[in-house]
């Protein structure tokens, strides 16, 4: 029951907010061995005075906050950041310097959703996040 939250000056319409969750919902799913029923995905446009990055180059800026359940490896978070962070750059002319992405990682009770609790991540029983 992953939280993906992102932070970023960009001002996208709509249907780029809806384009946006839904790649980013295919990138965690497919770098992070799950499926895409319990992704959450939230975007937040802030102002620019609203967001710094002390390496930033002129240019959008993008943070991602993802709060997910803890097990999964260090390459499946850098790849899914990496994935997240070129579709980002490609599509929106994000620079690499201005991108972040934070993993927060809790027990799989912690995430939860009105009809059921997560469970600890195996890599086996991926539809159980």
């Amino acid at each position: 029951m992953p939280l993906l939250q992102f932070d970023t000056t960009l001002s996208l319409s709509d249907a780029e907010k809806t384009a946006f969750a839904e790649r980013v919902t295919d990138l965690y799913t497919s770098e992070m061995a799950t499926t895409a029923g319990h992704v959450a995905v939230t975007i937040r446009e802030r102002d620019g005075a609203d967001l710094h990055l002390g390496r930033a180059v002129e240019g959008p800026l993008l943070f991602l906050d993802a709060e997910i359940r803890r097990g999964r490896s260090f390459e499946r978070k850098r790849s899914f950041a990496l994935a997240t962070m070129a579709y980002a750059g490609d599509t929106f002319d994000v620079p690499d310097e201005n991108m972040k992405a934070v993993f927060t990682e809790h027990p799989g009770e912690a995430m939860m959703g009105v009809d059921r609790v997560g469970g600890e991540w195996n890599g086996d029983d991926d539809a159980s996040e």
